[in-house]
């Protein structure tokens, strides 16, 4: 999925030096965003008081929305560099074109994972004849800088592992759970993964002390370390825990984000992730003017041109609050 904002603004992201190192409970509103015609995004990553969660750089959380007799998702060609995306659907499907060749409809629970590596272009749309509801979540990983120029390429894994409990199911979205671990590629330690509690469940999830979290509330009535978190907003839960409790006061579905630090400081404009200005802004020039992305084959409509760079140099800074 693309960052579709016009005005698209630096986010200087990465770097320890305020990394939270102790657990805690700091709440996340979302930013409404236009997807396009007909999809309103909330966006909880890069947030005023959060820009990353470990190597997750980039959450946007959309529906669940009736699209019957609506188009659905239509986000034409656009590039990306440096990063890799996460579609992940509670419900719809999402058709997958890229500049590798790659034709994938993504349905629930199921992972679709692209690694733009060096350089990479996509387009993500409804099929034309589509399910009633879309819900989803659209996330970025980025990249260290041992691996941000890998070959482009796209995987997609129907079949997930599970951790469970009583009341609880786990699917590993990417990165490693209690043991069980995605066949997604990672390229840093990480966690992702799809929490679905039946109402009335009270668990404890083993987490990794080293690691920082988060939790996404897709769906439901829950309480994250006895916060409860409405569907739509985010939970900032630092490090240093080695579980969560959950309680579910009805049927509910999280997503549980988390990573070790991610120590490298990088900027992320539009749809890049980079290290300086210079990269920025040559990825911006190639996508206007040269084939360095590739073509999308087969999207019926034309790709979306960048918008402008700010006048000001971009610089990474680490994290900011």
């Amino acid at each position: 999925m693309s960052n579709l904002d016009r005005q698209a603004t630096l986010q200087v992201c990465g770097g320890r030096g305020f990394v939270v190192a102790e657990p805690v409970r700091e709440l996340l509103s979302p930013r409404h965003v236009q997807l396009g015609e007909s999809t309103e995004v909330r966006r909880l990553l890069p947030n005023l008081g959060r820009r990353m969660v470990g190597a997750w750089a980039f959450v946007d959380h959309y529906g669940p929305d009736d699209i019957a007799d609506e188009p659905g998702m239509q986000v034409p060609p656009h590039p990306h560099m440096g990063l890799q995306t996460v579609s992940w659907l509670h419900e719809g499907e999402v058709l997958h074109r890229d500049s590798t060749g790659s034709l994938q409809t993504v349905r629930p629970r199921e992972l679709g994972l692209m690694t733009s590596g060096r350089a990479i272009s996509h387009s993500e749309e409804s099929p034309r004849s589509h399910a009633r509801y879309l819900h989803g979540a659209q996330l970025w990983v980025a990249l260290p800088d041992a691996h941000r120029h890998v070959e482009p390429h796209f995987q997609h894994h129907a079949e997930l592992p599970q951790v469970t409990a009583p009341g609880l199911t786990a699917t590993v979205i990417l990165g490693g759970l209690d043991g069980a671990v995605s066949p997604g590629t990672a390229y840093t330690p990480l966690t992702g993964a799809d929490l679905a509690l039946t109402a009335g469940t009270e668990t404890r999830l083993p987490l990794d002390p080293d690691f920082e979290y988060a939790v996404l509330a897709m769906s439901g009535e829950a309480h994250v370390d006895d916060v409860p978190v409405l569907p739509g907003s985010m939970l900032y839960l630092g490090c240093g825990r080695t579980e969560l409790p959950l309680r579910a006061a009805s049927d509910a579905g999280l997503l549980l984000l988390g990573g070790e630090p991610f120590e490298e400081e990088i900027v992320m404009w539009w749809n890049f992730v980079g290290r300086t200005d210079e990269e920025i802004r040559q990825a911006r020039e190639d996508w206007m003017t040269s084939d360095r992305f590739g073509e999308v084959k087969g999207y019926d409509g034309a790709r979306l041109p960048a918008p402008e760079v700010p006048a000001t140099q971009l610089k990474a800074r680490g994290r900011v609050r």
